[in-house]
């Protein structure tokens, strides 16, 4: 299977669940009529996240000494910002592991080079608001471009 660097790609795109995943996402009803079990589907992802947020928070704590509460703070819109860079859409049905990876790696070394520029970091916050406004624009302009094609 050459090609496949992760894992997960390989269950995205190799594994009847995989295509539940990508059919969950893409069109629920049309999904649903087709005999995946979308609730389920969605279920396992939100627990399987949670599971990995414990793991990552108990890993975390373990390496600091302590909890910190606002150590997480706004840290959901930054992840759905850079798997939005990586190239899934925001409708859903698109996207893969390995490009949500790249778009968390572009991501980070634009934090990184903004940090050690000598910038003030509050423009950070402005890459993030002009990324979020690209991706809407792309995603419209996706879907007019699907909505065409049918």
């Amino acid at each position: 299977m050459a090609g496949f660097n992760r894992s997960s790609d390989l269950v995205l795109l190799c594994t009847p669940y995989g295509n539940w995943i990508f059919a969950s996402g893409g069109d629920a009803n049309a999904a649903r009529n087709s005999g995946v079990p979308v609730q389920r589907v969605k279920i396992s992802l939100f627990m399987f996240t949670a599971f990995s947020a414990t793991i990552f928070a108990c890993i975390q704590v373990m390496d600091t000494g302590s909890a910190d509460t606002i150590r997480g703070l706004l840290k959901e819109l930054e992840a759905i910002i850079a798997v939005v860079i990586g190239g899934a859409l925001l409708t859903g049905g698109y996207g893969s592991a390995i490009g949500a990876a790249l778009g968390a790696l572009i991501f980070g070394m634009v934090q990184m080079g903004i940090f050690y520029t000598g910038v003030n970091t509050d423009w950070f916050q402005v890459f993030l608001g002009v990324m979020l406004l690209v991706a809407v624009l792309f995603n419209n302009y996706m879907r007019k471009k699907a909505m065409e094609a049918k």
